[in-house]
């Protein structure tokens, strides 16, 4: 076929997917439409997404030595906390159930133990700041049974402090922009082991990042032994060339069922990847380098890599990263970055629609 026909039929391919695309984009409606009768590229996150709600209902996030309920709640309690001016009463709705977990996880011997100090913490400042005599009866009696009101609250760790306690770095702004200008994406690495000790600092690192509501949904899943690692590196389209170098390979996940709605759906992509970028610079400052791997939606290779990694339905990949020691003649590219004044949208009330 001449190359003419070709472009010919290409262009018009690209008119009639415009319109077609167009048509179907006018409503919400007509747009679910599309994807029912002409695409099935949201399919599987609507299956994992309800599979995700029916495991919060059955385990309200239990997830190993952690629970999703009390971690959240424990964290609206301390926002309560600091409200000013302090209100008398606040976190009724949820009270209830957050000290109910907390009991029942107490007689869980192998539930972490410093998330439990945490939320005991926590409780017994709740009571001591709020007016006791709103609170239900009920509420009022397991609190009595199982908090020790007793306690030097001036002892406790775990508990909002004010901003003039809080820790104070002596990094610089310049030098944490070196630090950000070092961290570059490195594809070439040498031969040598990359150290376990080394990657739970950094993942120690990672865990301070912000997460919403504390759920911390992300897991970082090592993989680091051949020929496994061989087989996860080919898998991103985008390493292609240097896959056969990369001496270990980081799959992060994110746990859907840690949140009860749709609405938290993205959840998993926004906490893990805030997670993953403190992960990297941690990285930098350990004498190792990293490359954040291209990980698009794409049905087939999403299969391969749960069948690989047994990550059930509501476990999604959300990110990979190939570690390890660069080698000091490999090249990196530049990669101009665009400046603030790109970056930046100061609003107002000319370009906005905004009425007082």
């Amino acid at each position: 076929m001449p190359n003419s026909i070709k472009l010919l039929m290409l262009l018009i391919n690209s008119k009639l997917k415009l319109l077609l695309l167009s048509l179907f984009s006018f409503s919400r409606f007509s747009s679910s439409l599309y994807y029912c009768l002409f695409s099935q590229q949201f399919s599987r996150e609507h299956q994992s997404v309800l599979k995700a709600r029916v495991a919060y209902l059955k385990y309200k996030g239990r997830d190993n030595d952690s629970s999703v309920l009390l971690r959240r709640n424990i964290h609206r309690i301390e926002k309560g906390l600091i409200m000013q001016p302090q209100k008398p009463i606040f976190a009724l709705s949820y009270i209830t159930e957050t000290i109910n977990e907390y009991v029942k996880l107490r007689k869980n011997t192998t539930h972490d133990k410093e998330e439990l100090i945490w939320a005991k913490e926590v409780l017994s400042v709740y009571f001591d700041t709020i007016d006791e005599n709103l609170l239900p009866q009920k509420i009022k009696i397991i609190f009595e049974k199982f908090i020790d009101k007793t306690a030097e609250k001036n002892n406790f760790k775990n508990v909002p402090y004010s901003f003039a306690n809080k820790v104070i770095s002596d990094v610089t702004f310049e030098q944490f922009f070196s630090l950000c200008n070092q961290r570059r994406s490195v594809r070439w690495f040498t031969a040598k082991a990359v150290s376990r000790t080394l990657l739970e600092k950094a993942i120690n690192i990672a865990s301070t990042a912000p997460s919403a509501c504390n759920r911390q949904p992300f897991m970082f899943n090592v993989v680091d032994q051949q020929p496994l690692l061989a087989t996860l590196a080919s898998l991103p389209l985008g390493t292609k060339g240097f896959a056969h170098n990369i001496q270990c390979l980081i799959v992060v996940t994110g746990n859907l069922s840690y949140y009860p709605t749709e609405r938290d759906r993205h959840l998993i992509y926004i906490d893990s990847s805030l997670a993953s970028m403190q992960f990297m610079l941690a990285l930098e400052t350990l004498g190792l380098s990293s490359c954040a791997l291209n990980w698009p939606d794409i049905e087939q290779q999403e299969l391969k890599i749960a069948q690989i990694l047994n990550l059930s339905d509501i476990i999604r990949p959300t990110m990979l990263i190939a570690v390890g020691h660069a080698k000091t003649q490999g090249k990196i590219p530049y990669s101009q970055k665009k400046s603030a004044q790109q970056l930046i949208n100061y609003m107002n009330h000319e370009n906005c629609n905004f009425s007082k």
